[in-house]
């Protein structure tokens, strides 16, 4: 039998900015430890994804004694720092997709670096422990709930999976195109879809839906620049419903730790 290793985790403090590659983490109730508790909206406090301003991927963060650092990659602009958890600010009520919540907003001058940076009138909100976003019914329990993250708290996928995409294409795509949480060796290409309930460390997490990709996945990650791949040949193999599936949504079933070079067991298949 195929082993699985968790090869890489990632995190994304603020939600469509550029991830961060890290060692281990712990599982908190809302997913990763610090994984996309920042949010930008715009004045009408209604969030923003690269989805609608590619130029979010050239923001690049990064964590060091308990600041957030963010940095753009190609301008000689000089970087801010900020906590990277708050417990006060002004309370504001934010959308994401369908959820209204209640955030804090940290500081005018984070959101002015932020709208000369991006050319967007814009503000960075935080997602306290007190506020609970809860993940979609049919998929999770009644206490599940989910950061800032589209709709589930993890993303998944196997490196083969990616792999396989490659020898598809006319010029490969890295891994962060996809944003994925955690990554994975071992098994065949998309493995992830015959799973349905992996341990990884200490955590059992419950693999929920498949993810049908948008068009962040066409943004090259250091220009901003977007064309038609991967979608156009994933949508060749991989459309179900017309819409394209790659990667898996992971719901948590208790808290814990993660490392990476952790043996994925997997304790039910599909």
């Amino acid at each position: 039998m195929n082993k699985f290793k968790l090869s890489e985790i990632f995190i994304y403090p603020i939600k469509s900015m550029s991830g961060i590659s890290i060692k281990t983490s712990l599982i908190t109730d809302k997913g990763l430890e610090y994984d996309r508790r920042w949010l930008l909206v715009d004045e009408n406090n209604i969030f923003i994804t690269q989805r609608i301003l590619p130029e979010m991927a050239l923001l690049s963060t990064s964590i060091k004694d308990g600041m957030i650092q963010i940095k753009h990659k190609t301008k000689n602009i000089e970087p801010i720092s900020f906590p990277q958890e708050i417990h006060d600010g002004e309370a504001v009520n934010v959308k994401i997709w369908n959820d209204n919540c209640t955030v804090l907003h940290y500081e005018s001058t984070l959101d002015n670096w932020l709208s000369k940076t991006l050319n967007i009138n814009c503000k960075l909100v935080y997602m306290p422990d007190t506020t609970f976003r809860p993940i979609d019914k049919y998929y999770g329990r009644e206490n599940d709930v989910v950061s800032f993250a589209d709709g589930f708290p993890f993303l998944i996928i196997g490196q083969s999976s990616l792999d396989d995409l490659n020898q598809r294409l006319k010029t490969s795509v890295p891994i962060n195109r996809f944003r994925p949480n955690f990554v994975f060796s071992g098994g065949k290409p998309f493995e992830e879809d015959q799973l349905n309930k992996i341990k990884i460390g200490d955590v059992v997490f419950l693999v929920v839906k498949p993810c049908a990709r948008c068009v962040i996945t066409t943004t090259e990650q250091e220009t901003s620049a977007r064309n038609k791949e991967p979608l156009l040949t994933l949508s060749s193999y991989r459309k179900v419903n017309n819409k394209v599936m790659f990667e898996q949504n992971l719901i948590h079933q208790n808290l814990g730790k993660v490392s990476v070079s952790d043996e994925i067991i997997v304790l039910e298949r599909k």
